[in-house]
C-alpha cells in the first residue's frame, strides 16, 4: 500500500473546503478520512481512478445514512450497534458521524454511557482495528517517536487514560481506550472538532483485574499495574514526549483512579494544556445543575448546605466547584467549606483519620460537629437531619442509598429539595427519578448522571435532565483551541457552568428541569466555548504569536466568537483534489 498524504484546506475560520490527495486508485478506499464509499461522484470516480471498483449505484449521504440506520435498527442489542458504528467509522468517518448527529440522544447512549463500559469489558474479543495509541513499559521510552509516526500529526485534544477508574467498573486494562474513542466522538459532535484532531491514548501500566490477567485472549500489558515511582515515571515520560510533540494540544485525563487524578491533574497544570474531567467536567455539570434548581427555588447557594455522598474523584471535584461558587457569592474559604459535607463508605469525612490527600480539603474537624458522638453516629441520615442539607448528590456507586428515609430527611429542611443520584451506569444510580418524585409528590428537584425515560406525575411528563459532561468537556475544549489558551484556569469550568445553566429554557425551570436536552449539545457546546474563551481572554492566558495576539491585545471576545461558530465541523462530504 502507498503512504497517503491529505491535506485538509480550511476557510477563513477553519472550515473544511476540501482535500489535497497524492493517491488514486483502490487506496483511496482504505482511509476512512476520506473515503466515501457509495457516494464518489462520477467526476470523482474517473479523476481519482476509481472506476470499476465500487458498484454502479451512486447514493447520497442522505441515502448512505438512511442505509445505515436501517443496519443499526436491525442490530439485537446496543453492544452490536456499538460494534456496528464504531466499524463504520473505521471505514468512513463522515457517515459515522453523519448516522450519529441524526439522533444523539439515541446515540450517545451507545458510543459512550452506558454501552461503552461493555465495550471496554470486551475489548481484546471485540478488537477489529487498531485505533489512537497504546503505551506500555516495552514502548514508553519511544514514545516521542511514537507520536511523531501517527498519521495525524495536526492534533489538536487527545483523551489520554490510564484504564484504572472506567465507569464504575473499575480497571479494564487496555480495555479503557473506548472510552477514549467515545470521549472524542463526543469532542466531534459536540463542538465541532474534526476527527483527524483528535488522538486517543491509553497508557497502559499493567492491570489489577485478576480476570484479565488469567484471559488468554486479553491484548494488553499482562501485569500487575506500575506503583509509586515507577508509575509516576512512565506518566513523566509520557507527558514529556507529549509535550515535544503536540505542545500546543489540550490533553484530557480520563477515567484515572482517584489520588492518582488529583496527582496527576495538579502536577501538571503548567507543563500541558490539560485537566481532569472526571474531576473537573463532573464538577462543573454538577454546578451547572445547582445554579439551574436555584433559579427554580428563587434562592442563592449560600443558603444552601451540600452533601456529597460519594468521596471521589468526580465527588470531590464537585465538591470543589461548589466551593469556587461560594467563594464568588461573597463566602470566605472558611464560610464555604462550612456549608460542604463529604461522606465516603466510614461516614463523613473527618480530620480525625487516615485520609487520601485529595479529601482533606473538605474534611471537618470532628470536634466541631457536637451530634457525632460514636463511631455509629456518623451515617447518611444523621448528617442530613443534623447540617439541615437542602443539596443531596449521589457519586457512591451505591444504587438505591438515597432511600424513602433519605429523600424525606433532605424535604423536612426545604420545600424544594436538590436530589442529584448521579452514579453511572444507569444501574449504579443513588435512586430512581420516579421514585424521587413520588416521595416528594413533585416537589424535588430531580437530575441524573445517566439516561432515564421521563416520569409523569399529576398527568404530566417530566424530561429528567441528564448531568452528562458531554455538556462541558467539548466546549471548553473548543474554547480552548479557538483562543489560544496555553492553560487550563479553574474559572473555565466555573464558567462552563453559567453557559450551560443559562441555556435552560423559562419553561423547563418552570417544570423543574436542571439540564437542557442532548440534542441540544451542539448549540450549548459553542456557548460553553465562548464562556471558556472570554475567560482566557480575561485571564491573559492567550498564546503570544500572530494568530491569537488581537484577543490577548485587545480583548476582542467578538472576534473571538465569530471564530468559534465558523471553526465548527459537520460531517459532510469533501471535494477531492
Amino acid at each position: 500500500m502507498k503512504n497517503v498524504n491529505y491535506d485538509f484546506n480550511y476557510g477563513n475560520f477553519g472550515e473544511t473546503t476540501g482535500i489535497d490527495i497524492n493517491i488514486t486508485g483502490p487506496d483511496i478506499l482504505r482511509y476512512n478520512y476520506i473515503n466515501k464509499g457509495t457516494a464518489f461522484t462520477e467526476d470523482e470516480l474517473d479523476k481519482l481512478k476509481l472506476i470499476g471498483y465500487l458498484p454502479p449505484r451512486i447514493k447520497t449521504l442522505e441515502e448512505q445514512i438512511q442505509s445505515s440506520l436501517n443496519i443499526i435498527d436491525n442490530k439485537n442489542n446496543d453492544i452490536e450497534r456499538f460494534i456496528y458504528i464504531r466499524s463504520l467509522f473505521d471505514r468512513n468517518v463522515v457517515l459515522a458521524h453523519a448516522v450519529i448527529a441524526t439522533d444523539i440522544t439515541r446515540f450517545l447512549s451507545i458510543i459512550y454511557t452506558p454501552t461503552v463500559g461493555q465495550a471496554c469489558q470486551q475489548y481484546s474479543s471485540m478488537f477489529r482495528r487498531a485505533n489512537g495509541i497504546h503505551l506500555h513499559p516495552r514502548n514508553i521510552d519511544k514514545a516521542e517517536d511514537i507520536f511523531r509516526n501517527y498519521s495525524d500529526n495536526d492534533i489538536r485534544v487527545a483523551v489520554v487514560t490510564d484504564n484504572q477508574g472506567i465507569l464504575g467498573i473499575g480497571d479494564q486494562g487496555a480495555g479503557g481506550i473506548a472510552i477514549c474513542l467515545g470521549k472524542l466522538m463526543l469532542y466531534t459532535q459536540g463542538a465541532g472538532i474534526a476527527p483527524w484532531h483528535c488522538l486517543p491514548i491509553s497508557l497502559d501500566v499493567g492491570t489489577d483485574n485478576l480476570e484479565l490477567l488469567k484471559d488468554s485472549s486479553y491484548l494488553g500489558y499482562k501485569h500487575e499495574r506500575l506503583k509509586n515511582g515507577d508509575y509516576l515515571n512512565f506518566i513523566e515520560k509520557f507527558s514529556k514526549a507529549f509535550k515535544k510533540v503536540f505542545p500546543n494540544a489540550l490533553c484530557q485525563w480520563e477515567d484515572f483512579s482517584k489520588q492518582n487524578a488529583f496527582t496527576i491533574r495538579d502536577a501538571y497544570l503548567n507543563d500541558l494544556i490539560s485537566f481532569n474531567d472526571d474531576i473537573q467536567g463532573t464538577g462543573s455539570v454538577a454546578l451547572a445543575g445547582i445554579l439551574a434548581a436555584m433559579k427554580i427555588k428563587k434562592e442563592s447557594m449560600k443558603d444552601q448546605v451540600f452533601l456529597v455522598h460519594g468521596a471521589g474523584a468526580g465527588g470531590i471535584g464537585i465538591a470543589e466547584q461548589i466551593h469556587a461558587e461560594l467563594i464568588q457569592n461573597g463566602l470566605s474559604k472558611e464560610q464555604a467549606n462550612q456549608r460542604i459535607f463529604t461522606l465516603d463508605s466510614k461516614g463523613i469525612v473527618t480530620s480525625g483519620r487516615k485520609l487520601e490527600l485529595y479529601k482533606e480539603k473538605f474534611a471537618k474537624d470532628i470536634n466541631s460537629l457536637e451530634w457525632l458522638k460514636k463511631p455509629e453516629d456518623n451515617t447518611l441520615l444523621n448528617t442530613i437531619m443534623n447540617e439541615k442539607v437542602t443539596v443531596l448528590l449521589g457519586t457512591s456507586g451505591q444504587p438505591g442509598c438515597f432511600t424513602k428515609e433519605i429523600v424525606d430527611a433532605v424535604s423536612k429542611n426545604t420545600k424544594r429539595p436538590v436530589i442529584l443520584p448521579l452514579s453511572n451506569p444507569t444501574v449504579k444510580a443513588e435512586a430512581l427519578p420516579k421514585d424521587i418524585y413520588k416521595w416528594t409528590n413533585g416537589k424535588a428537584l430531580v437530575a441524573t448522571g445517566s439516561p432515564f425515560d421521563p416520569v409523569e406525575h399529576n398527568g404530566k411528563k417530566y424530561r429528567i435532565g441528564q448531568m452528562n459532561n458531554a455538556f462541558i468537556f467539548p466546549g471548553v475544549g473548543l474554547g480552548i483551541i479557538a483562543s489560544g489558551a496555553k492553560e487550563v484556569l479553574p474559572s473555565f469550568f466555573s464558567a462552563s457552568a453559567h453557559a450551560v445553566a443559562e441555556y435552560i429554557t423559562e419553561d423547563e425551570i418552570k417544570d423543574g428541569i436542571l439540564c437542557p436536552p442532548l440534542e441540544k449539545l451542539r448549540d450549548v457546546s459553542i456557548k460553553v466555548a465562548k464562556y471558556v474563551g472570554a475567560e482566557a481572554i480575561k485571564g491573559d492566558v492567550c498564546k503570544e504569536d500572530s494568530a491569537f495576539s488581537e484577543f490577548k491585545h485587545n480583548n476582542n471576545i467578538d472576534r473571538l466568537n465569530v471564530i468559534i461558530e465558523g471553526m465548527c465541523w459537520s460531517p459532510k462530504y469533501f471535494s477531492l483534489k
